[in-house]
C-alpha cells in the first residue's frame, strides 16, 4: 500500500482507541515484519484478502476476537497513525465482508460509454474513444451507457478509481457536461449570453 500522509489531530488518537470486533467470517492475523520491519496485517473474509504494514510504535492485540491498535508512546505522530491505522483495518473487514462501490454517470449528449471486456471505452466529445482499464482487484461496469459502476473490496482503490475515471473529463460548469459522481451538484456558471 502506498504511503499515506495525514494532518495530525487529537481527535484520531480517539479513533485508535475504539476496538475492532471481528465478525465469524472474518481472519485477521499479525505478522512480525513487512514493509516498515513492525507488523504486517492480513484480513481475509468472503471476498478476498487485504493486507497492510504498520509502522513502529503501532501494535495489535486480540483478546477472545476482539482486537485493539495499541501505540508505544505519545508522539504526535505515533499517535496520528494510531486513529489511521485503527480506521483502514476496520475498512479493510467491512471491504472483505461486503465490498465498496461508487457511481459514477455520464452526462452530456452523445457521451456514453460501453463495456470492452475488463475495460469501458467512452465517448466523451473528443475526436477520439477513451478506453479505461482497471488495476487488478477492481471491477468496472458500464450499468447502461451513462452509468459506470466502480467496485471492489479495497475502499482506497474504488476510490481512487472512481477519481481517475471523472479525471477523464470533469464536468465543465457552463452545461454540466462530463463525468459526475452519481448525485454530485455540479456548480453552474451563467454564460457569455447570460451574463449580459
Amino acid at each position: 500500500m502506498a504511503n499515506i500522509y495525514v494532518e495530525f489531530g487529537n481527535n484520531m488518537s480517539k479513533i485508535g482507541k475504539k476496538t475492532i470486533k471481528m465478525p465469524d467470517n472474518v481472519t485477521l492475523n499479525v505478522i512480525k515484519g513487512g514493509e516498515y520491519g513492525n507488523i504486517k496485517v492480513t484480513v481475509t473474509g468472503p471476498k478476498g484478502t487485504l493486507n497492510i504494514d504498520l509502522r513502529p510504535g503501532i501494535n495489535v492485540t486480540n483478546e477472545d476476537k476482539i482486537y485493539t491498535l495499541t501505540r508505544d508512546n505519545e508522539l504526535k505522530q505515533t499517535k496520528a497513525y494510531h486513529g489511521l491505522y485503527r480506521s483502514i483495518i476496520a475498512n479493510m473487514i467491512k471491504g472483505v465482508v461486503d465490498g465498496y462501490e461508487k457511481k459514477l454517470e455520464i452526462v452530456g449528449v452523445g457521451y456514453r460509454g460501453i463495456q470492452k471486456g475488463n475495460a469501458i471505452e467512452l465517448s466523451l466529445g473528443f475526436s477520439h474513444k477513451v478506453n479505461y482499464d482497471p488495476r487488478d482487484g477492481i471491477e468496472v461496469k458500464m450499468t447502461d451507457d451513462t452509468n459506470v459502476s466502480i467496485s471492489g473490496i479495497d475502499k482506497q482503490m474504488v476510490g481512487q478509481t472512481a477519481a481517475e475515471i471523472r479525471q477523464l473529463r470533469k464536468p465543465e460548469p457552463y452545461k454540466g457536461k462530463g463525468i459526475r459522481y452519481l448525485g454530485e451538484v455540479v456548480r453552474r456558471k451563467a454564460g457569455k449570453a447570460a451574463a449580459k
